[in-house]
């Protein structure tokens, strides 16, 4: 039974695949460890490619897609990114490419990875209700995210996947047009915000976001990721009061949202 309960914590907390064939006894005595010896190089033909000039290639695809349909296949086309060979699908986008509001998100889940579509799991669905409570839906939004292949595990993306990613999603904005650009999450918001400051202290604060492309910035507003509302509903009360926000803008610039 104390085994039973142990892989049920695991489960509740969100792991979903197991990284061995066999399970690991962490109760045994350490094996020795081995002398080191120098890593081999790796073949050719089955060494993972150089990232120095991905994010280049990553900037010269994105720059040159004039339509969203085009950049959509220049992304699935993109395999430097080590993230396009582990994941299911290319999660790119859901909602109206014509509204002028757009969320951009973290990355995909698991479901959303199954689906091929950005927020379909348990935080899309909190999402949605989220939206549905000051009258908006899909049809009258975008909804993306930094990240269009969900990371192993569900693990945060390194560095180097961030700066290849990055610009597929400006170029992503930059064709939308938006009006207003609701980053959720710590992420998301940092990146596109350039800044380092924590989500609770960004959220819920209009911001200016420029866009390559675009004569003026768009109006930014940081939100509370809803898998973080999930796990902390204390907070709860902040995103409600940052859609009210939200809506009183769409209200403003998009009356018919």
């Amino acid at each position: 039974m104390r085994a039973l309960d142990a892989l049920r914590i695991q489960l509740e907390w969100g792991a979903d695949e197991a990284l061995d064939a066999e399970p690991l006894d962490r109760t045994a005595p350490a094996a020795p460890r081995p002398a080191a010896r120098p890593s081999p190089a790796l073949p050719a033909s089955v060494a993972r490619p150089t990232l120095p000039g991905a994010p280049a290639r990553a900037e010269a695809l994105a720059a040159a897609a004039e339509t969203i349909e085009a950049l959509q296949a220049a992304l699935a086309g993109f395999t430097e990114c080590p993230l396009a060979a582990t994941a299911t699908n290319l999660v790119f986008a859901d909602g109206n490419p014509d509204a002028g509001l757009v969320f951009v998100g973290e990355a995909p889940g698991e479901e959303e990875d199954l689906a091929g579509r950005p927020f379909v799991g348990a935080s899309g669905r909190f999402l949605d209700r989220m939206l549905a409570s000051i009258g908006i839906d899909r049809t009258v939004c975008r909804i993306t995210n930094l990240i269009p292949w969900r990371p192993p595990g569900n693990r945060n993306p390194t560095d180097a996947e961030i700066v290849m990613c990055l610009p597929f999603l400006r170029r992503h904005l930059a064709l939308l047009r938006p009006t207003i650009v609701v980053t959720l999450g710590a992420l998301s918001t940092q990146t596109l915000g350039g800044t380092t400051a924590g989500i609770l202290r960004l959220r819920g604060t209009w911001r200016e976001l420029a866009l390559d492309g675009l004569s003026a910035p768009v109006a930014h507003l940081p939100m509370l990721h809803p898998a973080y509302l999930l796990r902390t509903p204390a907070r709860k009360k902040e995103a409600w009061a940052d859609l009210l926000k939200l809506r009183e803008r769409l209200d403003q610039s998009l009356p018919q949202a």
